[in-house]
């Protein structure tokens, strides 16, 4: 790789890299391990960032490849069998919306990891079916039928407090 692409390697990885331990994290639920999982993901993806950058796509195959190695961190988990569990808070913190944050994120810990990727991908990083479809190697129905299926399963299992009005009809 010539001075040129380790720069614009480099530009890359400086703009996108919060993005994608984001994107990491909502596919694991294990900060340093979201963090390892870009790092690799970008190792990964410098081997090939010529080719990569022509095309236009390097935020797409990195994406893509945080998707694959998340499925293969579950895959490993779900063969020896460990339980997801959230982190434990140091302090509990009081606020309502750190508790629903807390409540909607054990629920997505629970679903299957091609149903969170797909909401992850959704809800969280704003793109469209066709793009996800193209990220996960399937098609737009098997999107939206995921989602679709992804988001029942959120409502029933999280039901955050709705707080009470007009006498004790909720809002």
């Amino acid at each position: 790789m010539d001075s040129q692409d380790e720069e614009t390697f480099r530009a890359f990885v400086t703009a996108r890299w919060q993005a994608l331990v984001r994107v990491a994290f909502l596919l694991v639920g294990d900060h340093g391990y979201a963090e390892d999982l870009v790092q690799t993901a970008l190792a990964r993806t410098h081997r090939h960032w010529r080719r990569i950058e022509r095309k236009d796509a390097p935020e797409v195959y990195v994406r893509r490849v945080l998707i694959n190695l998340a499925n293969s961190h579950w895959r490993r988990r779900l063969r020896l069998r460990e339980v997801f569990a959230t982190p434990e808070r140091a302090a509990a913190d009081p606020t309502l919306a750190h508790d629903q944050r807390d409540e909607l994120w054990t629920a997505l810990s629970t679903l299957p990891p091609r149903t969170r990727a797909v909401l992850v991908l959704r809800y969280f990083e704003d793109l469209t079916e066709a793009q996800i479809a193209d990220a996960l190697g399937c098609s737009v129905g098997t999107v939206k039928s995921t989602a679709s299926r992804g988001l029942a399963r959120l409502r029933e299992t999280y039901a955050p407090a709705l707080p009470e009005v007009n006498g004790g009809v909720s809002a």
